[in-house]
């Protein structure tokens, strides 16, 4: 009983800690003003994924996007990558029943044969075209302490990209996680 107790106050304290570790990187989410993002790591199209995250910031006007790395309070790094691949599809079914059975004689001709056979085939073959996209990205500041992150991927939507539609999710996460960072500094009502 001593152990399960001990061990219950050891997982309590853990995720105390780990709750007072993410308000803490939530109340330094606050005082965030300028966001320099930086190249990201990836292919070819890391570049593009890059401008689309800062139109998408920018327009989320939470922050000031600079292009001046020494005027950010924080940097945005990371990677991404957006792929257009082809899928292949292949399956193929099949039955098949033969039988055959035969008697023969010479002198005087007799003789009975009989064969049988039952078949049947499908083949099916699809290509499909896919177009996926994915970032990995953190917000770091100048101590080079990690205080948010997050990894979005996308398969592009109806009217949207994959790409675009990633930047879209990395904005929203963060918008959702500055407005928590927000819910914690709220002053709290007195209780009478």
């Amino acid at each position: 009983m001593k152990t399960i107790r001990l061990a219950l106050a050891a997982a309590l304290a853990l995720a105390a800690a780990a709750q007072s570790l993410d308000e803490q990187s939530l109340r330094e989410l606050l005082s965030v003003r300028r966001i320099y993002v930086d190249r990201l790591g990836g292919g070819e199209t890391a570049a593009q994924i890059r401008d689309m995250i800062i139109a998408s910031l920018q327009n989320a006007r939470l922050f000031v996007i600079t292009e001046n790395q020494e005027r950010a309070d924080t940097i945005l790094r990371g990677s991404g990558e957006d792929l257009v691949f082809t899928e292949q599809h292949s399956s193929s079914e099949n039955l098949n029943a033969r039988a055959s059975a035969g008697t023969s004689r010479s002198t005087r001709s007799t003789g009975a044969y009989g064969n049988a056979g039952i078949g049947e085939g499908e083949t099916y073959h699809a290509t499909e075209r896919r177009h996926e996209a994915t970032a990995a990205v953190r917000l770091v500041n100048k101590d080079g302490d990690v205080i948010w992150s997050t990894t979005q991927e996308s398969l592009g939507g109806k009217f949207l990209g994959a790409s675009a539609d990633v930047a879209d999710k990395i904005t929203r996460a963060l918008k959702e996680d500055f407005a928590r960072a927000r819910k914690l500094t709220a002053p709290r009502p007195a209780v009478p």
